[in-house]
């Protein structure tokens, strides 16, 4: 049975790592730069039986996400579309940021890729990845 150290921030550093990856410094910064006009934000908690990933994404219809699970990596990319009857010299300010948005997040060994589901409600995403099923530790006995 292989034992497993407990790092408390290793969620936190793979964010971190995902974060560098998407925006490199540099002249190379990748697909995932050029295929993104914004970034949503995202939490990520871990629970007893699963890691959970809440995305912001408000204004983006369900049906434009895409969430792909491959080698180790979630991906999730989307886009909100914008109307086409706006009038843009009646604006004077605008904040809401529009087109494509791309995030990858690479998971942990224990995750368990073929059950992981999401939905989307009231404009935040909700990844639920479930961690596989492990043996549990027993005690081993020592006769003298």
């Amino acid at each position: 049975m292989a034992m497993m150290r407990y790092e408390p921030w290793s969620l936190l550093s793979q964010l971190n790592r995902e974060l560098e990856r998407l925006h490199p410094a540099g002249a190379d910064a990748g697909e995932s730069a050029a295929t993104s006009d914004w970034a949503p934000a995202v939490d990520i908690r871990e629970d007893k039986d699963a890691y959970v990933l809440h995305a912001d994404i408000p204004g983006v219809d369900p049906k434009d996400i895409e969430v792909h699970m491959e080698n180790g990596v979630l991906t999730i990319r989307g886009e909100r579309k914008s109307e086409t009857t706006e009038e843009r010299e009646n604006y004077k300010r605008v904040e809401r940021v529009r087109g494509s948005f791309y995030r990858r997040f690479t998971l942990p060994d224990t995750a368990d890729a073929e059950k992981i589901s999401a939905k989307s409600m009231n404009g935040v995403l909700e990844v639920r990845i479930p961690k596989q099923e492990t043996v549990q530790p027993r005690r081993i006995s020592v006769e003298g």
